[in-house]
């Protein structure tokens, strides 16, 4: 693998396999320097899981800001140590709400809220992950989390089961979710089947299989399946670099001038330091503060 090549891959992640198992298969089929993925899922959840490679890894953060599409199904009447279908049972109920009584409550989740993440997750709790601590048969406690829920749609109520789409943004559990919504009908629930549809600009329609993946060759893996590192950052405020001396300069970290009646989003106030991200062919090669028409850069990928 040449050692330059840097931008995203859209995986489409399956169940039985944890994120960091799913890019471990592909750095060592394709010999990928370094490589790495924005917002952990489950390994019983699929979906688009977003991978960065080489120096693309510097821009992870970005893409674990943006909004995130899931698909989810709970079954009704049990709760579980886990959330989901692979926890063991730990209350359980004859309620089965029915989908009007589950409506009404659904608007009590949006916007900014504070949840208590599932007790099965990545969250350190004295140096020592939850679900570990969980796998010991250890009591504990978490702290709640300020989280963000943009959209929450029923699409489904059938017997004990019922099916979602939300909107939501960084951290948000929907594990979490499906206990909450379940306590607030007087019963319990969990996540039967889970599915991220999109997070920021990665979609599930133009992902790519983890099977497929390692299935194809080399060079078609660099030419068909590599995102330049800009295509796939929202609405940035960003900056094509020409000038070699430029490029000289951001190399050793150094402020260069730009013309900002040449960057592809005008900012929306001209004395705001604002951050912008610089561009070569099509490549993210440094981001940092634009304060008038001076760029400082806060980290350089070049």
């Amino acid at each position: 693998m040449i050692e330059d090549l840097q931008g995203w891959i859209n995986l489409y992640k399956p169940t039985r396999i944890s994120s960091f198992a799913a890019i471990k298969k592909i750095k060592r089929k394709f010999n990928i320097k370094k490589i790495g993925h924005a917002g952990t899922l489950d390994p019983n959840a699929e979906g688009v899981l977003p991978i960065a490679i080489n120096k693309t890894t510097k821009l992870i953060s970005f893409i674990n800001s943006d909004l995130k599409e899931y698909f989810f199904k709970i079954k009704w009447g049990e709760q579980t140590t886990t959330d989901d279908a692979e926890g063991e049972i730990l209350n359980f109920s004859n309620k089965i709400p029915n989908e009007e009584n589950i409506k009404i409550i659904l608007n009590n989740f949006l916007g900014y809220t504070d949840q208590l993440p599932p007790k099965a997750s990545a969250i350190k709790v004295n140096g020592r992950r939850a679900y570990s601590i969980l796998r010991d048969k250890i009591d504990f406690n978490l702290n709640k989390k300020r989280v963000f829920l943009k959209k929450i749609q029923l699409l489904a109520s059938d017997n004990n089961t019922a099916s979602f789409n939300i909107i939501c943004g960084k951290g948000f559990y929907v594990r979490s979710l499906a206990r909450d919504i379940a306590h607030k009908l007087d019963t319990y629930a969990h996540v039967i089947e889970l599915k991220r549809i999109k997070v920021g600009n990665f979609v599930n329609k133009t992902s790519i299989l983890l099977d497929d993946l390692l299935k194809i060759r080399q060079s078609e893996f660099e030419f068909n399946y590599i995102h330049s590192s800009i295509s796939m950052l929202d609405d940035i405020l960003a900056y094509e670099v020409e000038e070699k001396r430029d490029l000289y300069d951001l190399s050793l970290g150094r402020k260069i001038f730009v013309n900002k009646n040449k960057l592809i989003k005008q900012p929306l106030n001209s004395a705001k330091r604002e951050i912008v991200f610089l561009s070569f062919k099509g490549k993210i090669i440094s981001f940092g503060k634009l304060s008038e028409d001076l760029f400082q850069p806060q980290k350089v990928l070049t």
